[in-house]
C-alpha cells in the first residue's frame, strides 16, 4: 500500500526538520483520541489544549510520526516533524496534497443542506473511481486543511464541504481546495447576526467560486432568491460554465415532481430535457431538491449518470441530522426519533418540520431548542415557527432556550406542555411522556446541547442489563 505521506516527501511540503527515525504515514488526524496505527498526529494548539501535550499518547497508540512547532520534552529522539507554526504546517501538507493529486475535485456549501449534499455526491462519484470526501463537516479553517491533507495520490474524484459563518472565510479554503466544480445548495437567512443582510451571506457563499480552476464549473441553485446576484458574480471572475438546477422551466436538471415517503424521496425531473426518476434514501423535499443538484454536477462534468442514480438511494440522514431512531420506550413499545439535535436554523426547522408532520404516529411530540446566530431577527424568526409548528399537529410541545420563549408565546402558553431555560431540564420530562407508536422531532442548535435529550430518550429505553434498545430505522432519513 502506498504511503499517504512519507518523511521526505513531508518534509518538502512543510520546509519543516526532521528528527528521529524515518516513516511513512497513512492517514492524518488532530484527534489523540482517534488515533489509528500509522497515522501522522498533528498536534494542533487550541484555546483549551494544546496538541503537544499528547504527543506521547499519540505516538504511544501507534501514530507514525507527530508534527509540532515544539519537541515534547522526553520525546527528543521520536519521530516528529518540527514547523514554524502546525496549522501552517497542516496547510502546507494540503496545499502540497491538491498539487499531486490528478483527482477531479468539487467543492460544496450552502447555508443548509451542505453534508447530505456532499454525501449524495460522494455516493455517485464512486461509481465512476475511486473517491474520497471529507469526513462529517469538517469544513472550516481546520477541517478543510485536514481534509485535502488526506488525498490519496491516486483517487479519481474528492468531494470538500466547505463552511463559514464571517465574511472572508470560504476564500482561503477555496483556493486551498481549487475545485473543478463549486455547487451553491442556498443562501438563506442562516448565521446573520455577522452580516448586515442576505447580500452579505450570498455574498460570503460565493467567495467558492474564487478558487475554480479555469474551466471550472459554478452548479447554482436557479430557484434561490440569491440566484441572480451569485451568477452575477460568477461572470465577474471569468467563469463560463454555470450549471443550473431547480424547478424552473429553464434549468438544466429540472425537478417536476419530489415525493417524499417512508423509506425515501422519489424525484421525478429532465436533465437536458431528458426525463429521468431516482429514490433518495434520505425523507424530505429538501434531500430530493438538493440531489437535483448532485445531478447537475454528473451532467457538468459529463458523466454518464444512469448508473450513478440508483446510489442515491444508499445515502440517508446520520444521527444528529435527521437520522431516524427505533427507541424502545418504558411501556415495553416502540417509538419513533428524528434526530435532528445537530443543529438548527429558520430553513432547516421548516424542514424538519415538513418530515415530522408528515410522520404517521399515535402520538407526535416535538422537541425544540434556540436557533443561534440569528442576531435582531432571533425573536421574529422563533415567532415565526407558530404556523409550520401547527400544521404538524403535535400532540406534545417542548421548548427550551431564551429565544424559544417567544415560540412559547405565540403559541400560547395553553399549547406549549413545557418550556425550560436549558435542555438538560427538559430531558427527563420529555422521556418521561414518550410511549409506544409516538414520532419524536428533537432540533435545536448545536451550543443548545439538544443531544442529552436524545441520551435520556435512548437511557430510558434500556433493558435491563443496561444494553441500548435503539438503532437507526433502515431507510430512515
Amino acid at each position: 500500500m502506498t504511503a499517504l505521506w512519507t518523511r521526505d516527501a513531508a518534509v518538502e511540503a512543510t520546509q519543516g526538520q526532521a528528527h528521529g527515525p524515518d516513516w511513512s504515514a497513512s492517514g492524518v488526524t488532530i484527534d489523540s483520541r482517534k488515533i489509528a496505527a500509522g497515522d501522522l498526529f498533528v498536534a494542533l494548539p487550541g484555546e483549551r489544549v494544546d496538541g503537544h501535550d499528547y504527543v506521547a499518547a499519540a505516538l504511544q497508540a501507534g501514530a507514525a510520526a507527530a508534527l509540532v512547532s515544539r519537541v515534547p520534552e522526553g520525546l527528543e529522539d521520536a519521530p516528529l516533524l518540527v514547523v514554524t507554526d502546525v496549522l501552517e504546517g497542516l496547510e502546507d501538507l494540503a496545499r502540497a496534497a491538491r498539487a499531486r493529486s490528478q483527482a477531479r475535485i468539487v467543492a460544496v456549501t450552502g447555508s443548509v443542506g451542505k453534508t447530505g449534499t456532499k454525501e449524495m455526491l460522494a455516493a455517485c462519484l464512486a461509481v465512476h473511481g475511486r473517491t474520497v470526501a471529507s469526513v462529517g463537516n469538517l469544513n472550516n479553517h481546520i477541517g478543510a486543511p485536514l481534509s485535502l491533507a488526506r488525498l490519496p495520490r491516486d483517487c479519481d474524484f474528492a468531494v470538500f464541504e466547505l463552511g463559514m459563518n464571517h465574511a472572508d472565510e470560504i476564500r482561503p479554503l477555496t483556493r486551498l481546495v481549487a475545485p473543478h466544480a463549486t455547487v451553491i445548495t442556498n443562501v438563506e437567512p442562516v448565521h446573520i447576526e455577522f452580516f448586515d443582510g442576505i447580500d452579505g451571506i450570498a455574498d460570503a457563499k460565493a467567495e467558492i467560486l474564487e478558487g475554480l480552476e479555469p474551466g471550472g464549473i459554478a452548479v447554482l441553485n436557479a430557484d434561490n432568491a440569491s440566484f441572480e446576484r451569485i451568477r452575477a458574480r460568477a461572470r465577474t471572475l471569468g467563469v463560463d460554465r454555470i450549471a443550473t438546477f431547480g424547478q424552473g422551466a429553464t434549468c438544466d436538471v429540472r425537478g417536476l415532481a419530489i415525493e417524499p415517503g417512508t423509506d425515501g424521496t422519489r424525484v421525478t425531473a429532465t436533465v437536458a430535457g431528458v426525463e429521468m426518476h431516482w429514490t433518495v434514501g434520505g425523507i424530505g423535499q429538501h434531500w430530493g431538491f438538493n440531489s437535483l443538484g448532485v445531478v447537475a454536477v454528473l451532467h457538468a462534468l459529463k458523466l454518464d449518470i444512469a448508473p450513478c442514480l440508483e446510489r442515491l438511494a444508499t445515502v440517508s440522514a446520520m444521527r444528529g441530522r435527521g437520522g431516524q431512531i427505533a427507541l424502545a420506550t418504558a411501556d415495553g413499545g416502540s417509538a419513533l426519533l428524528i434526530d435532528e439535535s445537530y443543529n438548527a436554523s429558520p430553513p432547516a426547522v421548516r424542514a424538519a418540520l415538513s418530515v415530522f408532520g408528515g410522520t404517521r404516529a399515535a402520538r407526535r411530540i416535538l422537541v425544540l431548542g434556540d436557533m443561534r446566530e440569528l442576531g435582531e431577527t432571533a425573536p421574529t424568526a422563533h415567532a415565526g415557527l407558530k404556523d409550520a409548528v401547527e400544521a404538524t399537529q403535535p400532540d406534545a410541545i417542548y421548548l427550551c432556550g431564551d429565544a424559544m420563549a417567544h415560540l412559547r408565546d405565540a403559541l400560547g402558553p395553553d399549547r406549549v406542555t413545557l418550556w425550560t431555560p436549558t435542555a438538560g431540564a427538559l430531558a427527563d420530562a420529555v422521556a418521561d411522556n414518550v410511549k409506544d407508536g409516538d414520532v419524536v422531532l428533537i432540533k435545536g442548535s448545536l451550543a443548545m446541547g439538544m443531544k442529552a435529550i436524545v441520551t435520556a430518550l435512548e437511557a430510558a429505553g434500556k433493558d435491563e442489563t443496561g444494553t441500548p434498545a435503539s438503532r437507526i430505522r433502515a431507510g430512515g432519513r
